[in-house]
């Protein structure tokens, strides 16, 4: 969740080429267009695209099903019923918990532990089939799991914390094994039609980014209307619809799995996941991942306490917190287009410098908003917090973007969807540590419910802390975005996966790609 991620489409679809690094030459060509993207004369079937012609042909390319699949799971749940969720669960520990900002943060961390077992998701997936299937049951599941978790919440008025705790953090696994599930179904997809990869993480963003915009316009008026219990009672709808996608879904039935080798594929597929992990090619881009992630302090609860407080806040109400939201989903948007249309050719390395030097300056609009620097310049509140989110989440999600697709090609052959969890649950322990440790800076500054005067020092310290990681760029890839990274020996994985492959019916390549919805703060 949390979170792929782009925009729209290729401009020009005849235009495209990959680098592939060749095993034994040390050479790159350029790739010849997918069949399935051309027409009978070698000329390309969609000349003219629009989006609904866009959407068309990855529904005929790839069935509808999973067209749906990735509407709901990426707009709907994770978009739409996630905007919602966050607004809710920070009213919900504000105003029923009654808890400190600090123990908030604290909390916010414990919820996102389901997100960094992913991998675990993406083994079961990988190897433990469900009534012959490998991707429908665990869609069922996860819809189960979050309807009752959010009606345990929305019809229990005074649930102990702890409970409440592990109900939010039910949710969040229920969004967490739909995510690695059809994870799964967007890897396959990928790797069967290279040349639609891109446009695939961009029907995925462009669903995660339209989704959170509308949630957050009317998640204030929901909560302003129905309390914060009540729409977790509403959020029992999107986990509904992804229960829809494992009854509808295309899943190719697997008769007769012998279930008595799950063990000895788990080991098989745990074994190349380690023996990747200690390549180079993997290792050192992982390290910049987390350490990017985990130094850029979440301090999201203090701002928050201290967006509501009608003393030394501006005390915004929670239809203006909402609308405020929404606007930040517009500058995350604007981030996937601008990745789509003109960054993504950019190196790796070039484009996460920029990235991650412009988060640390687009912090200092907070250091502005908490001194009530743009009073002085004439600025209302509302205005310029509207201002401050929208610019931080297009940064945020500009660099977010190239880490997915880095992640992405550092997957081999046979466990990609598995491996890719593993990526993103790297990138989700750095969120945790960065959860938890502005947690702890709030707690060290004491800043309360009610006391905001050392608010700023926090802010400082973590838009400081947030360009520290410059110094370890040279552990991520110089080379562009369209260029293979791992060696061929890793890419193209070992004899016994592939025979492990042949046993489930020549699947050859098994899931990839995540979002995880980035933290803002």
């Amino acid at each position: 969740m949390v979170s792929p991620l782009s925009s729209q489409v290729y401009d020009d679809a005849e235009g495209m080429e990959e680098n592939i690094r060749l095993a034994g030459e040390g050479v790159k060509q350029k790739e010849a267009p997918d069949e399935d993207f051309q027409d009978s004369n070698g000329g390309c079937r969609y000349p003219n695209w629009s989006p609904l012609r866009w959407f068309r042909m990855l529904a005929e390319e790839m069935h509808w099903s999973f067209v749906f699949g990735v509407i709901t799971v990426y707009g709907i749940s994770q978009g739409f019923g996630g905007a919602i969720a966050k607004v809710a669960t920070d009213y919900y520990w504000k105003d029923v918990q009654m808890v400190q900002p600090s123990a908030a943060q604290v909390y916010h961390g414990i919820i996102s532990i389901p997100w960094i077992v992913k991998p675990l998701w993406g083994l079961l997936t990988d190897v433990l089939p469900i009534a012959g299937y490998r991707r429908r049951p665990y869609f069922i599941l996860s819809g189960l799991l979050g309807i009752i978790s959010m009606l345990t919440l929305a019809l229990h008025s005074k649930l102990h914390v702890v409970f409440a705790l592990l109900a939010i953090t039910a949710g969040s696994a229920s969004v967490a094994i739909a995510d690695v599930t059809i994870d799964a179904c967007v890897a396959q997809n990928s790797i069967n039609h290279p040349f639609l990869a891109s446009d695939m993480q961009s029907l995925c963003g462009l669903s995660s980014s339209i989704g959170r915009l509308l949630g957050y316009s009317i998640s204030g008026l929901l909560v302003h209307a129905l309390g914060s219990q009540g729409v977790f009672g509403v959020l029992s709808i999107p986990s509904a619809l992804v229960l829809s996608v494992g009854m509808v879904l295309k899943d190719m039935h697997i008769p007769n799995f012998a279930y008595g080798q799950v063990f000895e594929k788990l080991q098989q597929a745990s074994q190349t996941m380690w023996t990747t992990l200690q390549s180079p090619y993997v290792w050192r881009p992982c390290v910049y991942m987390y350490v990017s992630l985990a130094l850029s302090l979440n301090i999201h609860e203090g701002m928050f306490y201290w967006y509501t407080d009608k003393k030394s806040g501006p005390s915004f109400s929670q239809e203006t917190i909402g609308f405020i939201f929404s606007f930040a989903s517009v500058g995350s948007l604007l981030g996937v287009l601008l990745y789509q249309n003109i960054l993504k050719e950019y190196p790796f390395r070039q484009l996460l410098f920029w990235s991650q030097l412009l988060t640390g300056l687009a912090g200092m609009l907070d250091l502005a908003l908490v001194l009530r620097l743009n009073l002085k310049i004439g600025l209302p509140d509302y205005f310029f917090a509207v201002i401050d989110e929208s610019v931080s989440h297009l940064i945020g999600r500009i660099k977010w973007m190239p880490l997915l697709v880095l992640s992405s090609k550092l997957c081999p052959s046979g466990i990609e969807g598995t491996f890719f969890a593993l990526l993103m649950s790297i990138d989700n322990f750095g969120l945790l540590t960065s959860s938890w440790a502005g947690g702890l800076l709030l707690h060290l500054l004491k800043v309360t419910r009610t006391e905001f005067s050392n608010l700023w020092a926090a802010i400082l310290i973590r838009n400081i802390m947030r360009v520290i990681p410059l110094v370890l760029l040279f552990l991520v890839p110089i080379s562009d975005q369209n260029s293979t990274l791992l060696p061929a020996d890793l890419l193209n994985g070992n004899d016994n996966m592939e025979a492990h492959e042949r046993d489930i019916d020549d699947i050859k390549n098994i899931e990839l790609v995540s979002l995880v919805d980035q933290i803002r703060y």
